[in-house]
């Protein structure tokens, strides 16, 4: 067999996963030549919760941070997670949008475009699938993993089939809550490589300590390239660690050809950082402990960190295992969704107020819109009196969600043309008005104050 490659979580899903994604860019510059030096299959360092975070709390502008990113890590190929039609943000956006949102990732140095859809609806990631590959990057289209009484084997290599033909470069099981057991992932993985061409590439966390063990028995059945972690902000909600993977696979067929003394170098960097967020409290040691009734709340690590958050606002800390043990129950009303962003956010919050308010007496916006349709088809058969009582007699949406919008690029340039001074300004805007708006008039304020461009000049927290 060939060798394992690995793609390193360190500048994104790490610290998302484990300190509400809090790290700065100055955090990470210092490690970037010790990151370019490893030969990693690519760096995850974009996407994701990132593009929100770095306006809302950091005052950083996103894509700037994406430009510097690229300047110090020419070597190794920069990957982002892009929620398919939702593009980092929490709704449908229309096609055109999409479109441009690819062309300026791509353009300001993002090669590898990893996209997924949160129910896993296929149509959901043509626009994505189709403008990635148009602007000449490679596209990993990602099968999110859970378990339910309609997700099995079967239907995700049927997925993944539909994802190659629909033109995917490499297909990825993305497994943000650690639900795929080790010798589930072996047979998944041995039936993925009889069925589809392209290679294929595992993302596990270790909410439930099984992670290790899942990216092993991958690794043995044959997968291309594994997600792990440098050690630091390893583990937990986190993934697992590079240099246990690394250490694991030495001096056999699956050597993944990495120096773990080059590993340790650029590790040394990020203890520091770990260390600053655990005394500044972003980091909670609850993150970091393994946690198997994972298996049976279906939370994923951002996931997870949200639920402290929210209920830390309400001063209900101590409902926290109530909300977890109401997660699967909103699940199974909602026509068993994966969890992941923005469904797990959807259902998450639903479980809160179901837990604080009672079942059901209030009712999000956006659990009404994902009970409608909005979202594209949820998986199983949903609990039709919830849905009644979320949307009365309203019809529900069976056609391409994305198809019901019109293209709205115009309109946000319109919006922004008196204060955005790019075209990725009118995206940032696009995506999150309010924050965008906050972090342009911060940013306009710091230039006048001192005659220059100057970035994390002002707290927005």
């Amino acid at each position: 067999m060939a060798k394992l490659h690995i793609t390193d979580t360190i500048l994104r899903d790490a610290h998302q996963s484990q300190a509400a994604t809090r790290m700065r860019i100055e955090d990470m510059i210092p490690a970037l030549q010790a990151l370019d030096d490893v030969g990693y299959w690519s760096l995850e360092c974009w996407g994701g919760a990132t593009f929100d975070s770095c306006m809302r709390f950091l005052n950083e502008d996103p894509w700037e941070r994406l430009r510097t990113l690229k300047k110090h890590l020419p070597k190794t190929k920069l990957q982002m997670l892009f929620r398919g039609q939702n593009i980092l943000g929490y709704k449908h956006y229309a096609d055109d949008v999409v479109e441009q949102f690819c062309k300026k990732s791509i353009e300001n140095g993002i090669d590898v475009v990893r996209v997924f859809d949160a129910l896993n609806d296929p149509r959901n990631l043509e626009a994505a699938i189709k403008f990635v590959k148009e602007y000449g990057g490679m596209c990993e289209a990602a099968i999110s993993y859970t378990t339910s009484p309609v997700h099995n084997e079967d239907y995700f290599v049927k997925l993944a089939m539909t994802l190659e033909k629909m033109g995917a470069d490499t297909i990825c099981i993305k497994d943000m809550a650690n639900l795929l057991l080790p010798y589930d992932a072996y047979s998944l993985v041995k039936k993925l490589k009889e069925n589809v061409s392209v290679p294929i590439h595992l993302h596990t966390h270790n909410t439930a300590g099984t992670g290790d063990m899942t990216n092993l028995m991958a690794a043995q059945a044959g997968i291309d390239i594994v997600d792990c972690a440098l050690s630091p902000l390893a583990n937990g909600t986190s993934n697992p660690s590079t240099e246990a993977m690394v250490a694991t696979m030495k001096g056999t067929d699956r050597d993944t050809g990495l120096d773990l003394v080059k590993l340790s170098k650029a590790a040394e960097h990020f203890r520091k950082i770990a260390e600053n967020l655990k005394a500044d409290g972003t980091l909670d040691p609850k993150v970091l402990n393994v946690d198997p009734n994972a298996l049976l709340y279906q939370v994923p690590g951002g996931m997870l960190s949200n639920l402290i958050s929210q209920l830390k606002q309400q001063n209900a800390e101590d409902k926290y295992y109530e909300v977890l043990a109401e997660v699967p129950r909103v699940r199974e009303d909602f026509g068993y969704p994966p969890l992941v962003t923005p469904t797990s956010q959807i259902v998450g919050t639903q479980a809160v107020l179901n837990v604080l308010m009672g079942r059901y007496k209030m009712i999000s916006k956006e659990s009404k819109g994902l009970l409608r349709g909005e979202y594209g088809k949820l998986p199983g058969k949903v609990n039709e009196e919830v849905r009644k009582l979320a949307i009365g007699d309203e019809e529900v949406i069976t056609v391409r969600p994305a198809d019901l919008i019109s293209p709205e690029l115009e309109k946000y340039r319109e919006e922004t043309k008196d204060f955005a001074k790019s075209e990725e300004d009118v995206l940032s805007y696009a995506l999150f008005p309010q924050v965008a708006k906050k972090f342009f008039d911060a940013r306009e304020k710091a230039a006048n104050d001192d005659g220059v461009r100057t970035i994390n000049v002002v707290d927005l927290s």
